[in-house]
């Protein structure tokens, strides 16, 4: 189809070449900070027993790996003691008896009262100490296994404790994990280990810097949005749960070859460019779309580099090229 210069400049046309160019969008979201779950611990006792004195006294307080929590009196871990004094004490003795037999039942006796202390978190340093002061303690320290906060205390001076029973419950929260709701249009771009970056209103110039660690595998079916969850490094402690932010993924597609969108007519079953000749000809093109970036897409059949297409005007050109068309229909129908 041809058109006069002076009727494509009254209809508006303008023309531009198909070009490759890197393309790259960024996805902005809404996050909540939330504790990393793998660097929680609970305390437990692995013994029955009373508490007789309680070193971490509130919640929220920070303790380092090793600090002592509180102190237990368990009558069952005192008589442990005793026997291993005793199992230690007829190994020395018994250990070089003539008979094999009996060197070997008093060792096993001491083995075997060693492993169960040691199941009570009584450490081999703890034992070390124990057969050499030659006396047994009445109480035994819980220490704190990882540095962190208190988040929650259920451990109280005089309580009776029990194994199942949840003393302290203790977050590091030098990683932070922060879940982030990404739309069902956009999960295709989300990727594990994709980088992401978070901002705060009340950080100005601050940016975090953190990674993609697991996509949820369940829709929201009103949001019709998808967790997505990331962790970033907290090392300074200023990123507290339940913080709000706002996370940004930035997407790279590379170099593509792309049009403007206003050059792509949809008519709902196919996509279509106008090809720009010379003389003023104009040809329409089917092309099969790629992803949309911004206000680009991406062509994935169809163009090639260096060819020009129409980018405004063209909706007047279909108009144009389809009455055209019909009054050839009726001028042909007439002969």
């Amino acid at each position: 189809m041809m058109i006069s210069p002076e009727k494509q400049q009254l209809i508006g046309v303008q023309v531009s070449t198909v070009t490759e160019e890197p393309l790259t969008r960024t996805i902005v979201t809404v996050g909540q900070i939330t504790y990393d779950e793998t660097r929680l611990a609970r305390i437990q006792a692995r013994v029955e027993g009373w508490i007789e004195q309680v070193f971490v006294d509130f919640t929220g307080k920070w303790v380092k790996k090793g600090q002592p929590l509180l102190r237990v009196y368990s009558p069952e871990l005192l008589s442990t003691q005793r026997e291993l004094l005793i199992a230690k004490r007829a190994k020395d003795s018994l250990g070089t008896s003539a008979f094999p037999e009996i060197a070997a039942n008093a060792q096993s006796l001491y083995e075997a009262t060693r492993d169960r202390l040691r199941l009570w978190d009584i450490s081999d340093g703890q034992i070390r100490e124990l057969e050499k002061r030659g006396t047994p303690t009445r109480t035994m320290t819980l220490f704190a296994p990882v540095e962190g906060f208190v988040l929650t205390r259920n451990a109280l001076r005089g309580q009776r404790i029990t194994p199942e029973m949840e003393l302290y419950t203790i977050a590091d929260l030098s990683t932070i994990w922060v879940l982030a709701d990404i739309y069902e249009y956009e999960v295709p771009l989300i990727h594990l280990g994709q980088p992401a970056t978070m901002t705060f209103p009340y950080f100005p110039g601050k940016t975090f810097t953190g990674k993609v660690t697991f996509i949820y595998p369940q829709l929201d079916n009103q949001t019709r949005t998808l967790k997505v969850r990331l962790q970033f490094p907290n090392v300074d402690h200023q990123l507290k749960p339940d913080m709000y932010a706002s996370v940004s993924f930035p997407i790279d597609y590379g170099r593509k070859l792309a049009v403007p969108e206003s050059a792509v007519l949809d008519s709902g079953t196919r996509q279509i460019v106008f090809i720009a000749r010379e003389d003023g000809h104009f040809e329409p093109r089917t092309v099969q779309l790629g992803a949309k970036v911004n206000d680009r897409f991406i062509i994935e059949s169809g163009l090639t580099v260096g060819e020009k297409i129409v980018t405004s005007g063209n909706f007047l050109i279909d108009s144009e090229s389809q009455l055209k068309a019909a009054m050839s229909g009726m001028t042909g129908h007439e002969h």
